[in-house]
C-alpha cells in the first residue's frame, strides 16, 4: 500500500510541477538576452544599455528603470539631413517572435543623471516595461553587466559624440 500511495503522490507532485512551469511560461511573454551597459567616465552623466528583446506574443517596449540613473528612457538614434540626432520615443514595437536588438547608433535604453560612474564588472539592474497588443502590461527584469568604455564588443565610436541631444 506504501509504494501505491507514493506512487500517486509523485503523479501528482509532477502535474502540480508541470501546470506551475505551463504558468511561469505562459506569463513570461517577453524575453532579454545579451544586456550590457556601456561604462563612464568619472564625470559622465549618461550612458546607454543595449540588449536584445524578443516578444512572444508581440507588443511595445514603453519604458524603462533603473535604480543607479534619475532618468531612463527608450531612445533612438537616426540620421536628419546629415545629422546624426537622438531623442526619446514613446513605444518601441516588438514584433511577435523577432528579436528586436537594442545597439548602439540605434535603439537604446538611455541611462541619464547618473547617481554614480559605471565601471567594467559592475551590473547595472533594469527594469522594463512591455505593453502586449491586448493591453497588458509586463515588467521584465535584468541585470545588465557594464563593459569598459573602450571595449570591442561596444560600437566603435563613443555613444555620445557628434550628436545633438
Amino acid at each position: 500500500m506504501t509504494s501505491f500511495r507514493s506512487s500517486r503522490w509523485l503523479k501528482a507532485t509532477a502535474l502540480v510541477a508541470l501546470n506551475l512551469a505551463g504558468v511561469s511560461l505562459a506569463l513570461a511573454q517577453t524575453t532579454v538576452t545579451e544586456p550590457w551597459v556601456r561604462g563612464t567616465v568619472a564625470t559622465q552623466k549618461s550612458t546607454g544599455a543595449f540588449m536584445r528583446i524578443t516578444s512572444v506574443q508581440g507588443g511595445s517596449l514603453v519604458g524603462a528603470s533603473s535604480p543607479v540613473a534619475g532618468v531612463v528612457q527608450v531612445h533612438e538614434m537616426k540620421m536628419d539631413g546629415g545629422v546624426m540626432k537622438m531623442g526619446a520615443v514613446d513605444a518601441l514595437a516588438l514584433p511577435a517572435g523577432q528579436a528586436v536588438e537594442l545597439k548602439p547608433g540605434g535603439y537604446h535604453v538611455m541611462l541619464m543623471d547618473l547617481k554614480q560612474p559605471l565601471k567594467a564588472g559592475d551590473t547595472v539592474p533594469l527594469t522594463l516595461t512591455v505593453k502586449s497588443k491586448d493591453g497588458k502590461t509586463e515588467t521584465v527584469e535584468v541585470k545588465a553587466p557594464v563593459r569598459a568604455l573602450g571595449a570591442p564588443a561596444a560600437a566603435p565610436h563613443d555613444h555620445m559624440q557628434g550628436m545633438q541631444h
